[in-house]
C-alpha cells in the first residue's frame, strides 16, 4: 500500500490527542493501543522515505599537477 503525507498527518494527530481511531479517506481504523499507532507511524515514515527520490553525490578529484 502506498502511503501519503496525509496518512502520516492523521496518525500523528491521533497520537498527539491520545485517540485510537484514525480516518483514512473513506474508512476509519481503530487501533488497540498507542504503541500500535506508533508502529503504524514508523511503517508510514519508512514507506514515505523509500518513495522520495535519492539525491546523488558525485565526488570529483583532481589528479593533475595543476597550472604552471
Amino acid at each position: 500500500m502506498a502511503y501519503t503525507q496525509a496518512d502520516l498527518d492523521g496518525i500523528q494527530k491521533a497520537i498527539a490527542k491520545g485517540e485510537l481511531e484514525v480516518q483514512y479517506h473513506d474508512r476509519k481504523v481503530k487501533y488497540r493501543s498507542i504503541s500500535e499507532l506508533r508502529e503504524a507511524q514508523t511503517e508510514i515514515v519508512r514507506s514515505l522515505d523509500q518513495q522520495r527520490p535519492r539525491s546523488r553525490i558525485y565526488r570529483m578529484r583532481n589528479v593533475g599537477k595543476g597550472v604552471r
